[in-house]
């Protein structure tokens, strides 16, 4: 009753291909926007700030990446944490050789050495597809590896091998480094998350997304009626790279602080897939429903003990989590296996009929 269109009337093309058509959408992401900007900044902690928002809309921003690849132009990758790692490795050579420009160009700038390396590793995608893709980008997973470990100019020859994050910043504040507040960061990647998001959206609504989509379906049909797939493919893996390559930078500059270059292993690309599978494959919503279960829901998990006044041991309270997030993903992919965000989408379209049948 409460989410119908009912009155809603549209007056031109350009309102009845809006990415929220419906009022009642409108208003629900000005409710979640407003809360992400102003509610969780007055009322959370450090803690609620830096453990879980900002990693999780990290791992949003990731997912969104991996998700255009795989979910949109049907090209499976099981790179990601690769191709994050070379965006973070480009992050600090960039802060190394420019310590004065503004740290949010940087972490931008590096998406695009992201994309260079992504497109490389992505031309065996114009000869195979499928399982032998998978097998050819975690070629990629493991070469990027070696370099991050093997090529000292990378790390700046630091003796632990790992890439430490100096204060820089940004608009005159503060944004990396031990001085940098837990504030400033969450607000720089909520911006960017959001800007990058709502690119995505559109770039995915229009001819680019279409032409990723066409290539997923049917790629030989694809090819006959115009679309190339040498620069589909091409260009779904420089998207793809440079949207994880933003995430891997803003995930060592405004989350870790610090990183080796075991951070970046086959298990991060595997929990990106993870998320973009639990999510719903070829949705953006569904980036962000994928992340929240995979990144917090674990972490409520651990807190219930503690909540509840219980005495139970670190590793007990791991093992229990293992299992009911292992078994609420394996109930989900049953119940639906087109992920948390088609069952979003039929709740929406039981509202809509609601009370009659569905």
């Amino acid at each position: 009753m409460f989410y119908r269109e009912a009155g809603q009337y549209k007056t031109s093309y350009a309102a009845d291909m809006a990415v929220f058509p419906i009022r009642q959408d409108r208003i629900g992401i000005a409710v979640i926007l407003a809360v992400a900007f102003v509610g969780i900044p007055l009322f959370a902690s450090d803690f609620l700030l830096t453990s879980i928002m900002i990693p999780f809309l990290i791992f949003a921003l990731a997912t969104i990446g991996l998700n255009i690849l795989t979910g949109y132009c049907g090209q499976l990758s099981l790179g990601t944490g690769a191709f994050m790692g070379v965006g973070a490795y480009a992050c600090y050579k960039l802060t190394s050789y420019f310590p004065d420009t503004n740290i949010l160009v940087w972490i931008v700038a590096s998406g695009f050495f992201s994309a260079a390396v992504g497109v490389v590793f992505g031309l065996p995608s114009l000869r195979i597809k499928g399982f032998y893709l998978a097998v050819a980008t975690l070629a990629a997973q493991f070469f990027l590896e070696w370099a991050f470990i093997r090529i000292p100019w990378l790390y700046n020859a630091n003796a632990s091998g790992a890439i430490e994050v100096a204060s820089r910043t940004g608009f005159g504040i503060t944004l990396t480094g031990p001085a940098a507040g837990a504030l400033p960061r969450y607000f720089a990647v909520l911006a960017i998350v959001v800007v990058m998001t709502w690119i995505a959206s559109n770039l995915l609504r229009g001819r680019i997304g279409r032409s990723f989509m066409m290539i997923r379906d049917m790629d030989i049909a694809a090819e006959l009626i115009g679309v190339r797939p040498l620069h589909t493919k091409l260009l779904a893996f420089a998207v793809s790279s440079f949207y994880c390559g933003v995430a891997g930078a803003m995930m060592v500059f405004f989350w870790l602080g610090a990183a080796e270059p075991s951070a970046f292993s086959i298990n991060l690309s595997f929990q990106i897939l993870f998320m973009v599978i639990l999510g719903g494959l070829g949705s953006l919503i569904g980036c962000f429903m994928g992340a929240a279960f995979i990144w917090i829901l674990p972490v409520v998990i651990r807190m219930v003990p503690e909540v509840l006044g219980l005495s139970v041991e670190a590793a007990t309270v791991e093992h229990v989590n293992f299992v009911i997030v292992g078994a609420l993903i394996i109930a989900i992919l049953i119940v639906e296996p087109h992920g948390l965000a088609r069952m979003w989408q039929i709740l929406k379209q039981k509202l809509r009929v609601w009370p009659f049948p569905y």
